[in-house]
């Protein structure tokens, strides 16, 4: 009994070789993208400014800055408001980003990373 080749006959093993180099190809951009993904930096503020924050790809915080005149000890609540704002805010910006760097790469994945 003769056994269906599925890869269209006497060519199915070069043509597994290349499809598995583009594999290989794309999974190292796949990695280099990410590991310049991580590098980067987000930034976001609240308040009109009052609070900013920076976060790194990696969805680390690096950096917190309150303004002074927005210390109200009668509303701790606010600040934390803002605070709460500004980093979200910042870290939905570098989660977007890396869908949208990944998802060029691997088109219908993007929301995989």
């Amino acid at each position: 009994m003769a056994r269906n080749n599925h890869f269209g006959g006497f060519g199915g093993g070069a043509n597994m070789q290349q499809l598995m180099r583009q594999a290989q190809k794309l999974q190292e951009q796949m990695t280099k993208a990410q590991e310049e993904l991580d590098e980067r930096e987000y930034s976001a503020q609240a308040g009109g400014g009052m609070i900013s924050v920076t976060v790194t790809g990696k969805r680390e915080l690096k950096s917190l800055e309150i303004k002074p005149e927005c210390v109200d000890p009668d509303d701790v609540e606010m600040l934390q408001d803002m605070i709460l704002a500004a980093v979200n805010e910042a870290l939905r910006l570098a989660e977007e980003t890396r869908n949208n760097e990944m998802s060029k790469l691997a088109p219908g994945m993007g929301g995989m990373f």
